[in-house]
Parts: structure tokens; C-alpha cells; sequence
């Protein structure tokens, strides 16, 4: 097989099945880590969307890029923290994951409210607190009226 970007249905699959020896002997034989379907989504939103944590891990492993946003304009860490899988949000937020992230008008924080789900949300908050420290007292003012 060769590199493409092209997301074969047969790849996207493996990734909402989580079949990590699947996809791992896929990418080795050339898939794009990085390869979209139709509607814009990799192996790593799909695998993370379905909650297939091992899978996530190891599309991570592979350089998979953390933030690709599908046609929606959503990231992997929007849906997860729709999903309320803790785990791999967690995995995405220590590969990079941006917390604050725009997806087509909503942020992660947005869809975990939306989806009742307070321990991702505190998750997402903590994160963005590690990620906003300010070194001058008006960027720390203006963090503070942003909340």
C-alpha cells in the first residue's frame, strides 16, 4: 500500500473498533496517520470519538497530529469531551491538545457543558489554567476578565 490521504472505509473501521495490530500494520505499510475521510475525520478522532483509548495511545505514538479539525471544524478533543472519556482526553491534552480550542463556534468546555459532563470539564479548566500563565500583570488582567 501506499501513502495517501485518502481515509479507506476498511482504516476507519479498525480506528472506531480500536484494532490497534489493524491499524498499526496499516501504517506501516504506508497509511497516512494523518488521512481524512469524506467528512474530514482521521484515524485519531475516530479512535478517540468511540472511546478506544489503546488506540488513541498508540495514533499518538505514530506522530498522529493532535489537533486536525474535520470538515466541522472540530478537533478530537471536542468530541471526546462530548463523549466524557476522561482517559483519552486526558491522553490528547498531554500530546498538545489545545484545552481552548475553537470547533466551528464551540470549545471543548462548550460541548462537555452541554453534555453534563462536569469531570471533563474540570479536566479542560485545569489544563487551561496550566496553559494561561501570564509573565506581565496586564496579560493576567485581561485572563481575568476573559473568565
Amino acid at each position: 500500500m501506499t501513502t495517501t490521504n485518502l481515509l479507506p472505509d476498511a482504516a476507519a473501521d479498525l480506528a472506531r473498533n480500536g484494532d490497534v495490530a489493524g491499524l498499526g500494520s496499516l501504517l506501516k505499510d504506508g497509511l497516512a496517520v494523518d488521512a481524512r475521510d469524506a467528512k474530514g475525520n482521521t484515524l485519531l478522532m475516530l479512535a478517540a470519538y468511540h472511546g478506544k483509548a489503546e488506540t488513541v495511545a498508540m495514533l499518538l505514538k505514530a506522530r498522529a497530529t493532535v489537533d486536525l479539525r474535520n470538515a466541522k471544524g472540530q478537533t478530537p478533543l471536542g468530541g471526546v469531551a462530548f463523549k466524557g472519556y476522561v482517559d483519552i482526553a486526558t491522553l490528547l491534552l498531554d500530546a498538545g491538545a489545545d484545552p481552548v480550542a475553537d470547533q466551528g463556534g464551540s470549545t471543548p468546555a462548550d460541548f462537555a457543558t452541554l453534555a453534563g459532563k462536569a469531570e471533563i470539564l474540570t479536566l479542560l479548566q485545569a489544563r487551561r489554567d496550566q496553559a494561561a500563565k501570564p509573565t506581565r500583570w496586564y496579560s493576567k488582567l485581561i485572563g481575568w476578565f476573559r473568565r
